[in-house]
């Protein structure tokens, strides 16, 4: 039943995440946190900055990763599929119809009309990210680390890898 539970928890975010992984994180933290329990809000965050440290897509690191640790390999094995099972699907079903349409204005629109639910989806996340860390760590260290980051990305381009590497350092050290 596990086995199937996973599929389950990474097929749907994989159908109706339109716009890649990003656009389906927030769908994986509601079926991982808030439908099945596996993980908390904080848990949640910290397997979704480590995800991010690494390379490749977001989605396929967290169902493998919360795939091995609700289902062993085979846990692993199946939430990858379920991750990358609809994409794929979708994309040998619907390639020629979507190159033969491509330059429609209905489908430009539709895709534009995409972006702003995507956006406000990762802007819901992150408040409720930013509440949690706010909860638990306080307001002067969850400010701290959010304008050190932004400086460190934004002002000195340093990669996002080592910003949270270096804030994962940081909360392990002093925050624990």
């Amino acid at each position: 039943m596990i086995y199937f539970k996973i599929f389950w928890a990474f097929f749907v975010p994989g159908i109706l995440g339109y716009g890649g992984g990003p656009a389906s994180i927030p769908l994986v933290e509601k079926e991982v946190v808030d439908h099945y329990h596996w993980l908390s809000v904080n848990e949640f965050s910290e397997v979704l900055a480590l995800g991010n440290a690494l390379p490749g897509p977001i989605a396929t690191k967290l169902a493998g990763y919360i795939g091995y640790q609700q289902g062993g390999i085979l846990g692993a094995v199946v939430g990858e599929l379920a991750s990358v099972g609809p994409s794929l699907l979708l994309m040998v079903a619907l390639l020629s119809l979507i190159m033969k349409y491509k330059e429609s204005p209905k489908v430009k629109r539709m895709t534009m009309s995409v972006r702003p639910v995507i956006a406000v989806l990762l802007g819901v996340m992150t408040y409720d990210f930013f509440f949690s860390s706010y909860k638990d760590s306080g307001l002067l260290q969850t400010a701290a680390i959010a304008a050190i980051s932004y400086v460190l990305m934004e002002k000195l381009k340093v990669h996002p890898a080592y910003v949270i590497a270096g804030a994962l350092i940081y909360g392990g050290l002093a925050l624990s």
